[in-house]
Order: structure tokens, then sequence, then C-alpha cells
């Protein structure tokens, strides 16, 4: 046989290893195992509630499944904007202050007529802000249709024509709030004007961490007893509440923000769903969320990267404050009140519904879907316990629990932790 004849033997192909099936196996269940604990927490629920007095099982009914929603709604609107805070690698330690601040404007616009001190400063606000928002949404408008019509060279727009407009659609809303002042204020009113607020308050600690170089904690925190201060102050320091009744002292249409659409979904919760849907587009098929990513990973390379790391990390605080803000309309909604100790203690349930939903707080890795299913589990949670009388206490044991475990589990460390516990029975080093 010739030396051209040879030829070297077949070299067999490399068959799939059953271990390579169990790796993909297990990263798959690693990916989905926050969707995987909540289905595990809905069965429990369903195998430990109590029946009613027809035999049927109460925590799958229809009823309490929409009462869940309708509770979570007012910290799944706040959760969501501190979901985009922690993104930046930031915090706000304001959102329950600014939510109980955004109670007390609205209770006082819906009960009270004349120029009052909720007034004063919602008015005024709401103006600012939409001259702000509408110059520049459409100089942004101007500026992609010109560079989209002139590729070579595309010139940079004249701000007049857009600070004219937001200017007049500012002065037409001061106006059409400014005519309710003197009866009360409607629906649309507070819906308007309230959130104004809000944003307001968060661009005022956007501002001051990026110019004053301020860490956020510390903004925040400062705006956290600040912003409780000016709900006292404009509630009056003899007000501890504002009851608001529909129909007496307030407009009946504000029942609205409470009741069932089609009899099934509450209000509240449609709002909570809308803004969810809302920011999980803009986060997920937008530059907006890819930049708020960058930023929480490396906020110098953001930079460097071309990205207006300054005006991005205001734009989230603002974010932030005005979702606060909405979510205290719906609280006066539903608990017919609005006062300026309202909603002490949310923004721990915010941060714990965003951290156990697998949003880091070191920045840069998380998700919007993984909030709202945060914020179910503690719903979820919370029901359970109180369909089976657990007492409070108790409840809140078990919620420093999960966030704990949900900590180890999200940074990989649970099994670390496991394995040291475990030296340190057997008594080793």
């Amino acid at each position: 046989m010739s030396m051209t004849d040879a030829r070297p033997p077949a070299t067999p192909k490399p068959s799939v290893e059953p271990k390579a099936d169990r790796k993909w196996l297990l990263q798959l269940l690693d990916k989905t195992k926050l969707y995987w604990g909540l289905v595990a927490l809905i069965v429990f629920g369903a195998l430990t509630s109590p029946l009613s007095s027809k035999g049927n099982n109460i925590f799958l009914s229809l009823g309490n499944l929409t009462d869940i929603l309708r509770q979570v709604s007012v910290t799944g609107i706040v959760a969501v904007g501190m979901t985009l805070v922690i993104f930046i690698a930031g915090i706000d330690l304001s959102v329950g202050s600014i939510m109980a601040l955004g109670t007390v404007i609205c209770a006082m616009l819906l009960t009270q007529s004349g120029w009052t001190a909720a007034s004063m400063f919602s008015v005024p606000a709401t103006g600012v802000i939409l001259f702000v928002a509408v110059a520049a949404l459409i100089f942004f408008v101007q500026s992609q249709m010109r560079a989209a019509s002139t590729k070579d060279q595309p010139s940079v727009p004249s701000k007049l024509p857009s600070m004219a407009i937001g200017l007049v659609v500012a002065l037409a809303a001061m106006l059409w709030l400014g005519l309710q002042v003197d009866d009360k204020f409607g629906v649309m009113g507070v819906l308007i004007a309230v959130p104004c607020v809000g944003i307001i308050m968060g661009t005022l600690n956007g501002a001051l961490i990026v110019y004053g170089r301020l860490q956020p904690f510390i903004v925040t925190l400062a705006m956290m007893v600040g912003a409780l201060g000016l709900a006292r102050v404009i509630a009056g320091q003899d007000t501890a509440v504002y009851p608001v009744y529909t129909g007496s002292n307030a407009v009946q249409e504000f029942d609205v923000l409470r009741s069932l659409l089609w009899g099934v979904v509450p209000v509240p919760g449609l709002f909570f769903l809308a803004i969810l849907a809302i920011f999980f587009v803009l986060t997920r098929f937008t530059t907006f969320g890819s930049y708020l990513l960058a930023i929480g990973g490396n906020a110098e390379a953001a930079r460097l990267a071309g990205i207006n790391v300054k005006r991005n990390t205001i734009v989230t605080y603002a974010i932030a404050g005005g979702l606060s803000a909405l979510a205290g309309i719906l609280y006066v909604a539903q608990f017919r009140q609005g006062k300026p100790d309202a909603g002490l203690g949310l923004e721990l349930d915010a941060i714990a519904a965003v951290v156990i939903g697998g949003t880091s707080l070191m920045g840069g890795r998380g998700a919007i879907l993984g909030t709202f299913v945060g914020v179910l589990i503690f719903g979820f949670l919370s029901n359970i316990l109180q369909l089976n009388n657990i007492d409070s206490n108790t409840q809140l044991i078990l919620k420093g629990v999960i966030i704990i475990a949900a900590v180890l589990l999200q940074e990989g460390r649970i099994e670390e932790f496991l394995s040291a516990v475990k030296r340190k029975i057997r008594g080793e080093k």
C-alpha cells in the first residue's frame, strides 16, 4: 500500500454526555428559581387554606386573589420606581414619605376648597413639570426628525419652539387646575397634580446626588425626614388624618379608583399592572433600560461610552418620586384618608420586593418582571399567614428570613453558607 493511500483513523464524533444535559437543566432551573418559588408558595397556600362554610378553598377564591392584587398595588407601584433606582446602583429611602405627602395633598385637594397649602404647592409644581416634560419631549422629537432628514451633518434644532409649546401647555394646565381650586378637585385633577409633586421631590433627590456629589443613602434619608415634615406642615400641626368621604366631602367619582373593573379586576391593581407593563417595555426594549443597567454596572464606563449619566440619574429618581406620589392617590382611594405617616416602612417593603425579585443591590443587574414576582411573593405570603391566623410578629420574622434566603440565592452563596454552617457544627475551621 502506498503512502498516499494511508488515512488516519476516523475520529469518533463526540456524543452528548448526560452531564451536559443535566448542567443545562440546572442552569434553566437556576434562571427560573424565582418563578418556581412563587408556584411553590401558591401550592402551599392552597394546601393550607381554610375552607369556607360552603367547602370552598378560601385562598384560591377569586375574591381573595383580587384582594391580594389590590393589597400589593401600592407597594408594587413604589417597587417599580425603586427597581429603576437600584438598577443604577442607587437607593431611595424617601419613597414612603413622598407617598405619605401624596396622600395628604390628594386628600386636601379633594376635600377642601380655596387656595390651601396643598393647592399652592401642587398647582405650580404641575406647571413646572409639564413645562419641562413637554419642552423636552418636543425637542427630542425635533432632533430625531432632523437627524433622519439630514444624515450627513444633522444640525441641532432651536429650543425656542419646544419651550414655547411647553409654556403654553403648562399655563393651560395651571389655569385648568386653578379653576378647580374654588370648588374641589376631581379625579383627573389629583391624578395630574399629585404625581407632579412627587416628581419635584424625586428630581430634587437626583439633582443633589448628581451635582452635590452626595451618596444616595444620605440624600434620600434627608428627603425621607424632610418630606415627612413637609407633609405635616401642609396638613397642619393639629391634623393627623384627613378623612375622605366620597359623596360627602369629596366628589363621588373618586370611588372609581377603588372599584372593581368588570366586577373582577380592582382598579388599583390595574394601575399597578399598567405601570409594570410600561416600564417592562421601557427597560427591556429601549435604550433607556440599557443605559440604566450600564450606569449601575460602571458609571464611569457608561459616561465614557457617551451615556448622559447625570441626566439619566435625575430622571430615574424623578420617576421614583412620581410613582410614589401616584401610589399615595391609590392609598387615599382604598383607605379613605390621607395622613403624614401613611408610608411608614414602605421603603423597606419596596426594597425587599426588589431584592426578592432578583435585582442586585450593587446595580447593573435585574428585571422589572422579577420585581413583579417579588411583590406577589410578599402578597401571597402575607395572605397565607393571615388566613392561618399567624400573629403579625411572626409574619415579620418569616419575611426577614425570606429576604436573607433570597439574597443568598441571588448571589449564589447559599451553598457556601450551608457548607460553612456544617463545618461550624462539626467543629472544623
